[in-house]
């Protein structure tokens, strides 16, 4: 909910971990210091981009490493978690038939004891694409597929028996105007961005109007955002986000959770 109280999350990638055991183990690390939810992604390679002015670069290389599959891996974290929520930012519409995807996310949601955020997405890497055999189309024929593919997940959620332990939050990540911030508007519960300030206050804005086109309380959608500095969360803070995800990434020496440190303790001087 749009003005609730400040939630914090990891995105933990799996890509260039040495094994499955040095990513589970910050799973468990990520709930003991204090994060809210544990998130991991859902791609069958690693992803080489960076961040920049416009959004995500691919780097023109994407060498092959080690990674894991982030469904199966799911299930393993409703185990051996007990507090935080658990999800993939996020799952790529197009390598999973919706209904399948629905009874994943329900079975999901009873191991974890009603801990599931689904995250779902129009699918951008085309390397998981092209590598694992779907077809990679164009921009306007994966948001199609997702357009089409989050009402049959929400109907078949409805019909499964036993149904979900709770109402399953559904998350939405993107900023596309004219496609992706209506289905925001009409499905999400959940609505992740990584924009700056600014583009972030236009974006939310529409969300806001498309909302009350069909009549929908825009303040059912809680806004997160990725952590970039405290200065940057501050102003986010202030225009309603209340769920801010760090990014961390492997390294030969693990998962470096200094970045989850910082929001903490910015989180608890904002309480403050």
């Amino acid at each position: 909910m749009t003005g609730g109280a400040v939630r914090l999350g990891v995105h933990l990638w799996p890509g260039g971990a040495p094994d499955y055991p040095t990513w589970r183990a910050a799973v468990l690390e990520a709930e003991e210091l204090g994060a809210d939810v544990v998130l991991g992604y859902d791609h069958f390679h690693r992803p080489a981009v960076r961040r920049g002015p416009t959004g995500i670069e691919i780097d023109p290389v994407q060498p092959d490493a080690g990674n894991f599959e982030g469904w199966t891996a799911l299930a393993s974290w409703g185990e051996i978690t007990t507090r935080v929520e658990i999800g993939l930012l996020v799952t790529g519409i197009g390598y999973r038939n919706p209904e399948l995807l629905a009874d994943m996310a329900r079975t999901v949601d009873h191991i974890s004891r009603g801990r599931l955020i689904l995250g779902v997405g129009a699918g951008w890497y085309q390397k998981d694409y092209t590598g694992y055999g779907y077809e990679y189309g164009t921009l306007r024929s994966r948001m199609d597929l997702f357009a089409e593919g989050v009402p049959r997940i929400e109907h078949r959620l409805g019909q499964l028996n036993p149904p979900p332990l709770r109402r399953i939050p559904l998350l939405i990540g993107g900023g596309g105007e004219r496609r992706t911030l209506p289905l925001v508007a009409r499905h999400a519960h959940i609505w992740h961005c990584g924009l700056e300030v600014d583009a972030y206050r236009r974006k939310n804005e529409l969300v806001k109007q498309y909302a009350a086109e069909i009549g929908r309380d825009h303040g059912e959608i809680e806004r997160a955002s990725n952590w970039s500095t405290a200065a940057a969360a501050e102003a986010l803070l202030a225009e309603g986000v209340t769920l801010f995800v760090t990014e961390i990434k492997p390294t030969a020496a693990g998962y470096d959770f200094r970045p989850l440190a910082e929001m903490l303790a910015w989180r608890k001087a904002v309480a403050g």
